[in-house]
This record gives structure tokens, C-alpha cells and sequence, in this order.
């Protein structure tokens, strides 16, 4: 079973990249929105949702678009402070901040995706594999995801 588990780790890093920033966005908002009951429940009670609530925080009273521009600089690796920020995280600690935001996004503090919003056959088909997962893989499977957004933390850089 390990080695599932990790290869659903790996296999979420790569499948990810392959993607564009926004298709990455849209890909994590239709995961909530599809499989939200089975998968979130284990976002909010990971170590470290307070740091992850805080980080949320932080990014709800921006404009809408500079939301989204804190979502796409965190995707892309963007050297801002807020992405070095989550780049410091857990992952379980950023797989709740995508939590937060899913949930932010589901009530109208966050920008939402567009609603004319269509995945490409990419993020359809990596959509259709993550569902046909057993939960510990498709946990697995987005933290392996998570994990590789956010810049590293800056010597020098106040994170």
C-alpha cells in the first residue's frame, strides 16, 4: 500500500505541472466542488490549519483580483511574500489553505472561477483519475500537488 500512496504523491506533483497556472486554479476548485464531501474533511482538521487560516486571512480582504494574483503567484512559484509564505507550509498545512479558499471561493470572499469556466481535456482527464482513487490516494495525490506550489523562502526576504 505504500507504495500507491507514494506513487499517488509523485504522480500528483507531475500530472499538476503539466497543466497551466489557471487550469491548475481551476482544476483544485473543481476537486472541492466535485468531491468536496469526501475530500476536505481531511483539510481542516490537519496540523497547522490555524497557520493556514491565518495565510487565508490575509489574502480575503485584497480585491478580487489581486486574489487572484496571490492564487497564480502561489501555483507559479512567484517570489512574493505571500508565496514564500505558503512556500514554507506543511503540506498538509497548504492543502488546508486551498481548503480555506475553496471555501472562501463556495461563499464569495474569494474570487470565484469563472462560470463559463471549462477544464481542458488535460484537467478533465486528471480529474477523472483523482476520482477514481481511494481516499488516502487522492489525499495523498493533492498534497503531492500542493506541495510544489509556493517559492522558498528568501534569505534576507522577512519569510
Amino acid at each position: 500500500m505504500t507504495f500507491s500512496t507514494t506513487s499517488a504523491y509523485d504522480q500528483g506533483k507531475a500530472d499538476m505541472q503539466s497543466l497551466n497556472v489557471d487550469d491548475q486554479l481551476g482544476l483544485l476548485w473543481f476537486v472541492y466542488t466535485e468531491m468536496g464531501k469526501s475530500i476536505t474533511p481531511a483539510a481542516p482538521g490537519a496540523a497547522g490549519s490555524e497557520i493556514a487560516e491565518g495565510l487565508f486571512e490575509q489574502v480575503k480582504p485584497l480585491p478580487k483580483e489581486e486574489q487572484l494574483q496571490v492564487m497564480r503567484d502561489i501555483a507559479s512559484k512567484a517570489n512574493t511574500e505571500i508565496s514564500r509564505m505558503y512556500g514554507s507550509m506543511s503540506p498538509e498545512t497548504k492543502l488546508a489553505f486551498w481548503y480555506f479558499l475553496a471555501v472562501g471561493m463556495d461563499e464569495g470572499t474569494i474570487i470565484p472561477v469563472p462560470s463559463d469556466y471549462k477544464l481542458p481535456e488535460a484537467g478533465n482527464a486528471l480529474l477523472a483519475k483523482i476520482k477514481g482513487m481511494d481516499f488516502q490516494q487522492q489525499i495523498d495525490f493533492l498534497r503531492g500537488t500542493v506541495l510544489e506550489m509556493g517559492a522558498e523562502a528568501a534569505p534576507g526576504a522577512g519569510i
